[in-house]
């Protein structure tokens, strides 16, 4: 096999990948409450977790409440502040209806992230959203209900990051997984969304 011929297979693995990719998320954000229930890749599902005041909490805590729910860490250079930006310009522009809602931020970096760290942390954020750590095998457990991608590594200048999926998941006040909402959608957009999917989930 020529040299030109094996490039020519690697690029077209990597386009498969990425179309796959690609598929995997337009289906998600595409499925209804009661696809996801039928469906064999469910999303969302009970955990338990401890919040920054060490108390430990599952999913049953915020029924009765929309869960807008988002896995990241503290050390996270750029996604995860600009998705707790994102969420806090969308709760104060949504008013009174945000009572109806959880923001969660639940740590894929448990080691690092202790209750105390989380609880600073989330400080330079809206003081609604809540911080959630646990063991590894809790947090491990919790992003594999949502489906979450995550993947430890080092930088090039050798910082521990972690690379995971960066959007929030929707979960009605029962606990049926709704949609996702993009991490970096600017907040005023992310209002209209919540808002329009809380009126009318089945859309």
């Amino acid at each position: 096999m020529t040299r030109r011929t094996t490039l020519g297979a690697v690029f077209a693995l990597v386009l498969l990948a990425l179309v796959g990719a690609w598929l995997t998320v337009a289906l998600v954000t595409s499925r209804t409450p009661e696809q996801s229930s039928a469906s064999p890749a469910r999303i969302g599902g009970p955990f338990t977790l401890i919040d920054t005041s060490g108390k430990t909490v599952t999913d049953q805590a915020y029924r009765g409440k929309w869960m807008l729910v988002y896995f990241g860490y503290t050390s996270c250079p750029d996604e995860c502040p600009t998705a707790l930006n994102n969420i806090g310009v969308a709760l104060t522009k949504l008013g009174s209806e945000a009572n109806a809602i959880q923001p969660l931020f639940i740590t894929v970096d448990p080691k690092r992230d202790t209750p105390q760290v989380m609880a600073n942390y989330l400080k330079s954020f809206d003081p609604r959203i809540v911080g959630l750590t646990g063991s590894q095998a809790q947090t491990d457990n919790a992003a594999k209900a949502y489906r979450v991608y995550v993947a430890p590594r080092k930088s090039d200048s050798g910082d521990d990051l972690v690379d995971h999926s960066a959007f929030f998941y929707f979960v009605n006040p029962q606990g049926k997984f709704v949609n996702v909402i993009a991490g970096d959608m600017p907040g005023d957009q992310m209002a209209d969304k919540l808002r329009t999917m809380m009126a009318h989930p089945n859309l």
